[in-house]
């Protein structure tokens, strides 16, 4: 999920086949050795959506790119900045031994004066995400009322900001997002979209998610598909990887206990990825299928284990799988 300061701060296969011969031809070189692991198999990395390290990667940002390195994670999507410039930030990536793929950023009234964000100059951001070896940026939250302030309960005051702008809203960040994508593209960069489960939520015979997907170029904007908020927001995720075939090209890969009601307001109950009530089996299989070229771990709190521990599980869960 991660939409970089403001997150931040506001949260603390089935396949059809003919005949033998058929099924030869037709399945997949990651399909081909179900006793390999799953990852292997694809050829991708297992990377981290940083936000997951919370204050341990704003306190000890080189420590903890060492630390996740070691358990295994070589690809890291970025949440920010981290108040770095991106040539200190390329320089500790590269210490640890690890690459910057994605990077969350936000908008400018919600960020300090000052900041890099989606509303930069076209030219400032090639600059500063071609220094930390970045191709694509994600927006991470919708958009919100100008005059909006978070209140004493910061997840119910997001909520009610994103309602206010009800159905429209939708329509003008899809617009924005075509817009500015399309600045994006002449230097190099992609533009995607990152989904919550407030997306989901019925208005006026419709709901946010689908008025988004229709105003979205698929030419310009990616999709970043958050499968445990899919889960809480009461979609399957593998069912939602095979319709959007295409324009999928980032997951976060996250889980959730069965305690996880249906809902729209940026609630769950997380766990480790393999810990809670998603289907890896139907869901590895759709991301191949969709399209999907990066996958990112990300873990929301509380956390019952320690953050380093909880992550280890879920790498050692994912690189162990065989689906």
């Amino acid at each position: 999920m991660a939409f970089e300061m403001n997150r931040r701060s506001l949260l603390a296969g089935a396949m059809a086949m003919g005949g033998v011969a058929g099924v030869a031809a037709a399945t997949p070189a990651w399909a081909a050795a179900p006793t390999t692991p799953f990852f292997k198999r694809i050829n991708k990395p297992i990377g981290i959506q940083l936000y997951t390290m919370g204050e341990a990667a704003q306190k000890d940002l080189s420590g903890t790119l060492t630390r996740l390195a070691a358990t295994g994670y070589k690809e890291f999507e970025l949440p920010g900045l981290y108040g770095h410039s991106a040539k200190d930030l390329r320089a500790e990536g590269d210490k640890a031994g690890v690459k910057f793929s994605s990077i969350h950023m936000g908008l400018p009234n919600r960020l300090p004066p000052g900041s890099l964000t989606l509303m930069s100059s076209p030219q400032e951001i090639a600059d500063a995400l071609g220094t930390l070896g970045i191709g694509k940026a994600v927006l991470p939250i919708p958009l919100l009322p100008d005059d909006w302030k978070p209140g004493p309960d910061q997840r119910a005051s997001l909520i009610q900001g994103i309602e206010a702008g009800g159905i429209d809203m939708w329509k003008r960040m899809g617009d924005l997002l075509n817009k500015r994508a399309a600045a994006l593209k002449p230097h190099g960069i992609e533009l995607g979209y990152h989904n919550h489960n407030m997306e989901f939520r019925p208005v006026g015979g419709t709901t946010g998610w689908a008025v988004l997907l229709k105003e979205l170029d698929p030419n310009l904007v990616f999709l970043e598909l958050d499968l445990g908020w899919i889960t809480a927001g009461g979609l399957d995720p593998a069912t939602e990887l095979r319709r959007l075939k295409g324009r999928v090209k980032m997951v976060h890969l996250k889980d959730v206990k069965p305690t996880t009601k249906t809902n729209y307001a940026l609630q769950q109950d997380p766990c480790e990825v393999g810990q809670g009530k998603l289907n890896w089996h139907a869901i590895l299989p759709a991301c191949v299928a969709a399209g999907v070229q990066h996958y990112f771990v990300e873990q929301e709190p509380p956390f019952a284990h320690d953050r380093f521990d909880s992550v280890k599980m879920s790498y050692d869960f994912l690189s162990r799988f065989k689906a």
